[in-house]
């Protein structure tokens, strides 16, 4: 692959029947040898050579779609020319993988964390006001809004805020719907970044607090209080009086959660988000095999990474199933990309029709191409496990987690999971931040970075611009993360992002 900035287009891989745009070009140019038929915005593809309708179109390599109808060589190719179907599952190859082996002790990297018991550490330091139901949300956040940041900063300089984590759900839904969101909130409760906890509930909901903490095994102890704190809106006598004891309750918690103090600690206990949102034509070339390149690093630190978004693999698992620790894992993972397919056809809908209107502008066509260049931020560590939706993550190594292409809903599970730091890709500019963990944000391109520059993080439009090598950014997003864990703050956390961005999975009926 060529990365030479001098060059109008790039081709990412010898056998490719299409190229990358780095720049618009225009009908009549000539470019690498080649006519422009019709205008190619920028991150968009050119026909390298002439195609003929059905003809398999290839990027990275690898099949992304056919041709709808002829396209000559220098043509735009897109949607109108593009078209893909379902893709079987069935026949993958499994290639011995053994696990990588991890750096020598005293050459493993370590972050400045909060301890937490059971062997976890914190990168973040809350007090969590947590809904049971969404009748409770307006209290909760009335519970949490007493808590400025200036006046914890004031007396609990150790706390980084009291947060309201509310939601839409918990009634009126079958018992493994219920017990879905029951795994996302105790997911959250035990989280290494929350210090405490109160939960609030209405009080005739069916998911029952009490009834919750019991079959989730939830015990405060873990996050240095002695037993849940759960109030009812009914049993206390109303908003007004609920208010009122959930702010009592957390101010009884605040003296604890400011007593912890930053220390070393090791990366076994980093657990990394892998996720991306608003991609466009650039993220398969840039931040996300980048991102890839920190996320192998953390994994020889003997660090966790976790990838997720099934439906956004769609197309690429293959990618993924030859890199299974063992067939298990392998077969897991297509189990869940099957279920996703029959999911799909019960609402009447297509797991193929993914590209979202803003993917499609910035330049991808198919699923198929934007799920290849998505795994490209998993790097090339071994599979280790495939996680259901916010299941706790064991780790160390490169994991994977079933969630859907929706970034809220993606990463809240990620983060109910256990990840305390998530990394985010973007090539058209997402501002997606998620409380309690720090969410960095990496911008695929160099425009976008600079025209958003209060909300990227990172920059790896270097790479398109020949200024850096994949790897060399890859390190820069590997330090970024350790900083980020250390307590630097990411601009979607100075920009006060991340208090709406709740949003547990609901996939069953609502009665």
């Amino acid at each position: 692959m060529s990365l030479n900035s001098s060059e109008p287009f790039i081709r990412l891989h010898s056998n490719d029947s299409v190229a990358v745009a780095r720049r618009r070009l225009l009908l009549g140019e000539v470019v690498g040898g080649l006519t422009v038929c019709s205008t190619v915005p920028a991150a968009h593809k050119i026909a390298l050579f002439d195609l003929p309708a059905g003809a398999a179109i290839l990027k990275y390599g690898q099949f992304i779609g056919r041709a709808l109808t002829d396209i000559s060589a220098g043509s735009h190719v897109h949607v109108h020319n593009v078209d893909t179907g379902e893709l079987s599952t069935a026949g993958h190859f499994i290639l011995p993988t053994t696990p990588w082996p991890l750096l020598p002790e005293q050459e493993r990297r370590t972050f400045q964390g909060f301890s937490r018991p059971c062997g976890r550490a914190g990168t973040r330091n809350f007090v969590a006001v947590i809904s049971s139901v969404n009748c409770s949300a307006s209290v909760s956040h009335y519970v949490a809004r007493r808590f400025t940041l200036d006046v914890l900063r004031q007396d609990f300089p150790e706390v980084d805020g009291v947060i309201a984590l509310t939601h839409k759900a918990g009634c009126a839904t079958p018992d493994d719907t219920t017990a879905l969101l029951q795994r996302v909130l105790a997911g959250m409760a035990r989280h290494p970044n929350i210090g405490a906890y109160v939960i609030i509930g209405l009080g005739c909901e069916t998911n029952q607090a009490a009834t919750m903490v019991r079959q989730q095994g939830l015990d405060l102890s873990e996050n240095g209080t002695e037993s849940p704190i759960i109030l009812t809106i009914q049993q206390q006598g109303g908003i007004a009086k609920t208010v009122e004891e959930g702010v009592k309750a957390v101010a009884r918690l605040l003296p604890a959660v400011n007593a912890c103090r930053r220390s070393s600690q090791p990366l076994n206990r980093l657990f990394v988000a892998l996720n991306c949102g608003g991609s466009d034509g650039n993220s398969g070339i840039t931040a996300n095999p980048a991102v890839g390149v920190a996320s192998d690093l953390i994994v020889r630190h003997g660090g966790t990474t976790v990838l997720a978004e099934t439906p956004e693999i769609y197309g690429a698992e293959h990618l993924l199933t030859r890199r299974a620790i063992s067939k298990e894992v392998s077969d897991a993972l297509l189990e869940r990309v099957r279920w996703w397919e029959s999911y799909a056809q019960l609402h009447g809908a297509s797991i193929s029709n993914n590209p979202s209107a803003g993917n499609k502008e910035g330049g991808l066509t198919t699923i198929f191409e934007k799920s290849l260049g998505a795994v490209a931020k998993g790097g090339q560590a071994p599979l280790m496990s495939v996680l259901q939706y916010a299941e706790t993550v064991k780790g160390p190594g490169f994991c994977f987690m079933d969630t859907p292409g929706y970034d809220p809903v993606s990463m809240t599970g990620l983060v109910a999971g256990g990840c305390n730091v998530g990394v985010f890709t973007t090539g058209r500019g997402s501002v997606y931040g998620c409380k309690p963990a720090p969410c960095i944000k990496v911008a695929t391109h160099t425009p976008l970075y600079r025209w958003m520059a209060d909300d990227m993080d990172l920059n790896a439009g270097t790479i398109l611009d020949g200024t850096e090598s994949i790897h060399e950014v890859g390190l820069r997003v590997f330090e970024s993360i350790l900083a980020t864990a250390s307590g630097e703050r990411t601009k979607s956390e100075l920009a006060g992002i991340g208090d709406e961005e709740f949003a547990p999975w609901q996939p069953g009926p609502v009665f």
